[in-house]
């Protein structure tokens, strides 16, 4: 592809394509815009990935076919993101089919096991968000959120305004109700 020495074309290569497709990467990330690389949505966190293994796949291509497909393939599905956030915004039936709702794990210092199981999420790890969050008492908890993208939130302190939780989900034994 670059040389006539194996050796040589394989350390000129994987050096040429690794910088090419980080390049353009960054440009098409430019063009999308920044929400790119967030992980708002489970959606958003595929594509991340998606996007690092293409990026994997464009390095270590050994044809410029094989580098065009992955190159292309991440322009595609950042386009098809960018697509994807703008009919979120738009639309809420269709935000309402490509992503989760939050779920509340706690509340006012009382855990809900029914949305622990309902999610399963170990109270093991409840509790390692706690101490990573710094509570040194469940009375300080206000609220427990698992939020659309698998991460934890921990809302402490003296109080807490109902519109942080408006679109959260409180789990009962009957299974997900709407807001609290």
């Amino acid at each position: 592809m670059f040389h006539p020495n194996d050796f040589l074309d394989l350390i000129l290569r994987s050096t040429a394509l690794s910088a090419i497709a980080v390049c353009w990467v960054v440009v098409v990330v430019r063009v999308v815009g920044l929400r790119a690389f967030s992980k708002m949505t489970a959606f958003d966190f595929v594509v991340t990935v998606s996007i690092g293994s293409l990026l994997a796949g464009a390095s270590q291509a050994t044809s410029w076919t094989g580098f065009s497909q992955a190159t292309l393939a991440m322009a595609s599905l950042l386009g098809f993101q960018f697509i994807v956030a703008k009919l979120r915004r738009k639309s809420e039936r269709f935000a309402d089919v490509v992503q989760n709702s939050p779920v509340l794990l706690m509340r006012e210092g009382e855990i809900d096991y029914d949305a622990l199981q309902a999610t399963r999420v170990a109270k093991e790890d409840l509790l390692a968000k706690l101490r990573e969050a710094n509570v040194l008492d469940f009375a300080e908890v206000r609220a427990v959120v698992l939020e659309t993208t698998g991460d934890i939130s921990v809302l402490h302190g003296d109080r807490l305004q109902d519109r942080l939780i408006d679109d959260v989900q409180h789990v009962s034994a009957r299974g997900p109700s709407s807001a609290l």
